[in-house]
């Protein structure tokens, strides 16, 4: 994916739409800091409703942030790289990993799972999702027919390097 650009038109109509919503929100926070109703809240010295202004901003900032992270985090939970999370933000892969450092939560190597010292390789076949295994006692495991997700085949080889190499279609190597 790539950095999508916004035409002038575009920005034009988005900045009315973010001062359109923002307008109730500044006024609350105006009117809160005054102690006047919020229809005379615009009254007074043009420096402290333009920092009423600014400090409204601050908060529709703070809740952008939030929200990105959270599109961040769905994205690399639907499979996203950092790099791809990069190209979208218009960053690098370094540069998305260090600004959503929990966005994306996977193995390093997709489709391979690393656990109680042994290693399961997960792949999609005709009939289904199918691991192949080599438990830390070096034990080779493998799937006896396809599993309908991924997740469960996952789950099976899960349990197979957990046991120690115990289970469906195990054999010892070496």
């Amino acid at each position: 994916m790539t950095t999508v650009e916004i035409t002038p038109e575009e920005s034009a109509e988005l900045g009315r739409a973010l001062v359109d919503a923002l307008n109730p929100l500044a006024a609350a926070v105006r009117s809160r800091g005054t102690g006047l109703p919020e229809e005379r809240s615009w009254h007074g010295e043009p420096v402290e409703i333009a920092l009423s202004v600014l400090s409204a901003w601050k908060l529709v900032d703070v809740e952008v942030k939030r929200l990105t992270a959270l599109a961040a985090a769905t994205a690399g939970s639907y499979g996203a790289s950092y790099e791809q999370l990069g190209a979208a933000w218009g960053i690098t892969r370094q540069g998305a990993r260090k600004k959503w450092p929990e966005a994306v939560a996977r193995p390093a190597r997709p489709g391979v799972l690393e656990l109680f010292g042994g290693t399961a390789e997960l792949t999609e076949a005709e009939d289904g999702w199918r691991w192949s295994a080599v438990a830390a006692d070096g034990t080779a495991g493998e799937a006896a027919a396809g599993y309908p997700s991924r997740e469960e085949a996952a789950a099976h080889a899960g349990a197979f390097l957990a046991a120690g190499g115990v289970g469906e279609g195990s054999s010892r190597l070496g």
